[in-house]
Parts: C-alpha cells; structure tokens; sequence
C-alpha cells in the first residue's frame, strides 16, 4: 500500500499545483482588470494581458483618501479587538464542554447546539442593541453582534480539547495545586495553537467583511468599515449606471469614470490584507480542522 501511494505521488503534487494555479488565476484576472484602461475593457472585454495600463479605478476610489484611511482603521480596531475577545470567550465556552466530569454538561451542549437552528429573529435583536442597550453609532455595535457565541466554532474547540489534550496534563496540574484557570491559561492553551489559528482566523474572516452591521448600526461617516465604505460606493456606481440613459448630466460623469474597473479595484481593496494575513495563519488551518475530528 506504502509503495502504491508513493508510485502516485508526483500525479498528487502535480494536481495540486494545477489546482492552487486554477485557484489564483481569478484573482490575477480581478487585479490586471483593476489597472485596465476602461476604453479597453469595453472595447476588447476581460484581458490578462491589457493594451493599455491605468490607474483611474484606484485614483478615484483613493480621491478622499482620509475617508479610507479611517475606514481602514475602524475596521482593524474592530477586527483585532472583536477577534481577541470571541476567541476568548469561545475558548472558555467550549474548553469546560470538553471535560467529562462538568455537571449539566448535556445541556449545555444542547443549548449551544439549540442555537444553530433557532434565533430571535432581526427585529427584536436590533430593538435589544439600539432602544435598550443604546448601541447605534458606536464601535461596539461592530463588536459585539460577532461577538455572540458560534455554535460551530465552539463545537469544534471542544472536539480538539477532548480528542488532542491528554487527560494526564490536566491531572498533573491538579496535582501540583493549580486551579482550573492556571491549568487552561498555562497547559491547554499553549498546546492548541493550530484551533486557536483556525477558530482566529473564522473570527478573523467574519469581523473584516462585516458591512451588515455597520450598515444597521452607524450613520456617521467616520465610523464606517472599510467594507461597508466599498460597498456604498459600488452602490452609487449602479445608481449613476442605471440613470444615465435619463440624464445627459449622468451620462458625462459617467464617461469620465472608470465604472467597470471601480468594481474590480474595490475587491482587491477589500481582500487584499486578508491575502497578506492568511499565510500565517496557513500551517496552523488544516492542523486545526482535522485534530479535533479524528480520535486520538
């Protein structure tokens, strides 16, 4: 069997190369179309290989660039603070789910599993966080809504808490007289790294695309996301779109701005830290996904 494996191991590598070429290719296209000339776009269509080099897509989204600068900021604070504490509060949730010996652990667990399948519904919860707890145009409106507890996240903590941590680490704390905060704080966190990664990284990924929220909470500008800041302009991009055939006023405008290369530039605004942060979360990713599903 060893022999086999190993007979058909440059036709894996091989396939995934060409797989990880394939998964790149899009994003290469969305990034060449970016600095397209958009006379040559709407002349020769989609090119990995432009006539023309231009930055008009870019100029006009960085026209104000304090407003993105700030949009960039609000969005990092969000992101770093919100992504810290859920880990936090999922890892304290889902570390005592994983001991054998915690009373009412079933219905804890049911509780959690209760609220993948039912929520309160959008009008009480937006009610509860603007009327009661009087979040709207603040950052916590951001934080807090993400902050909830995933069930999935917190299921699959617990999985690698109970198939990866040995019981003996913990007895052995016990036995030297540590509490259960020094024992989760000192032993289990420093040897789940790669759920830590993977369940930050969940968190991660949720906070830095979050427009939603923003959208429903703040009014003011300078505590827009940058997500939320992208996706209000593609909107007014569509709008000038569709009345241009009403208006010869539009129609100008619209002549003199990059309207199909804007699209492409605002993804890779939005994605592109993202590209940047993912390698380093990589050797831990797939580390975390599978400890906690296989028995050990």
């Amino acid at each position: 069997m060893t022999n086999f494996i190993r007979s058909r191991s440059p036709f894996v590598h091989v396939f995934f190369w060409l797989f990880t070429i394939a998964s790149l290719v899009p994003f290469l296209l969305v990034f060449i179309v970016s600095i397209t000339d958009e006379d040559s776009i709407l002349k020769n269509g989609y090119s990995f290989l432009p006539s023309k080099i231009n930055f008009a897509a870019y100029e006009f989204l960085f026209n104000d660039f304090s407003q993105i600068a700030k949009a960039y900021g609000v969005t990092i604070v969000v992101t770093l603070i919100g992504t810290i504490i859920s880990l936090l509060i999922t890892a304290l949730f889902a570390y005592p789910l994983s001991r054998k010996d915690l009373p009412m652990r079933r219905t804890f667990s049911f509780i959690l599993f209760f609220t993948m399948l039912f929520s309160g519904g959008m009008v009480p919860w937006y009610i509860t966080y603007v009327t009661m707890i009087g979040l709207k145009n603040t950052l916590v409106s951001m934080i807090i809504p993400n902050l909830l507890l995933s069930a999935f996240n917190v299921l699959l903590m617990r999985s690698f808490f109970a198939n990866t941590i040995p019981e003996s680490i913990v007895e052995s704390g016990t036995i030297d007289g540590a509490g259960e905060l020094t024992i989760f704080m000192k032993l289990v966190v420093p040897l789940s790294a790669p759920i830590m990664a993977t369940v930050g990284l969940f968190n991660l990924l949720a906070y830095w695309n979050d427009w939603y929220n923003c959208m429903l909470f703040i009014d003011k500008p300078d505590l827009m996301n940058i997500q939320y800041l992208m996706t209000k302009t593609l909107n007014n991009v569509q709008f000038l779109l569709m009345k241009a055939d009403s208006s010869s006023q539009v129609g100008e405008l619209l002549a003199k701005m990059p309207t199909e290369t804007v699209r492409m530039a605002l993804a890779i605004v939005g994605v592109a830290p993202l590209l940047v942060a993912y390698p380093f979360f990589q050797k831990y990713y797939i580390s975390g996904i599978t400890s906690g599903a296989v028995k050990g």
